[in-house]
């Protein structure tokens, strides 16, 4: 079974985030980036599949040189080579192009993608790429088993979880539950040495067209000051909940 785990390369959650260019670009100085978490769950789930049934895990991504990094960690997770396309991930479209590019021409029996990435949230990605290449598609999905082209998963969905069957090649935009955090591989010394010998093969983009952009970014309001109430004032602390906050 061949494997391919699209990997973002996102800002790390404890990183301060600016805006330059009246609040039209991101500041990257001083940002620290990391795999896409629902990535990194994928991409164990992956290795799982490696160590247990054979399959060869190839990793993927959009960007620059300086996801590199990003990719050499995978690699040292355990992933058998990578890719990286060579563009900016201008919009999800744009992305899901590049994506099924490489899937159609590297015949990938399973794509792992994580259901968002950490930055922009949009959760387009896994289902784009399968409507442009006709895939079976699967998201928010928290377990999955395969026997030969047979699929049996488990989706989150309202409520409740759902399981499933379908068959490769599919699609999957997983999430924390496909593997749980104290299962996340940490590369050991090993790894990270063997992962500057794996290929990381570069190509360039297909022509796809960018059907969004970044008009402006805004931070969150700042939250307002504290306002400590008697707990013998119920009348004052009501007409703050109802005037002030309005909750009730």
């Amino acid at each position: 079974m061949k494997i391919l785990v699209c990997i973002s390369h996102v800002p790390d959650t404890t990183s301060k985030i600016n805006f330059t260019n009246g609040d039209t670009e991101f500041d990257t100085n001083g940002v620290q980036y990391v795999i896409n978490p629902n990535d990194e769950f994928g991409l164990t789930r992956a290795i799982w599949f490696q160590e247990q049934q054979g399959a060869t895990v190839t990793v993927v991504n959009v960007g620059g040189p300086e996801t590199e990094p990003t990719l050499r960690k995978a690699l040292a997770i355990g992933a058998n080579d990578a890719i990286r396309i060579n563009a900016t991930p201008t919009d999800g479209f744009f992305v899901a192009k590049q994506l099924a590019e490489v899937i159609k021409n590297g015949a990938y029996d399973l794509i792992i993608a994580g259901k968002e990435s950490l930055d922009y949230n949009g959760g387009m990605v896994p289902g784009m790429t399968a409507g442009i290449l006709g895939y079976n598609f699967l998201n928010a999905c928290i377990d999955i088993a395969v026997n030969e082209t047979n699929v049996k998963a488990v989706r989150e969905i309202d409520g409740g979880k759902e399981t499933v069957a379908t068959s490769l090649p599919l699609i999957i935009g997983g999430q924390k539950g496909i593997v749980e955090e104290k299962d996340l591989r940490i590369p050991n010394m090993r790894g990270i040495m063997t992962a500057r010998t794996k290929p990381l093969n570069v190509i360039e983009a297909v022509d796809a067209a960018t059907n969004t952009k970044a008009v402006k970014f805004e931070k969150p309001a700042p939250k307002s000051a504290i306002k400590m109430v008697s707990p013998d004032n119920l009348d004052e602390l009501i007409d703050l909940l109802h005037n002030e906050a309005k909750v009730i």
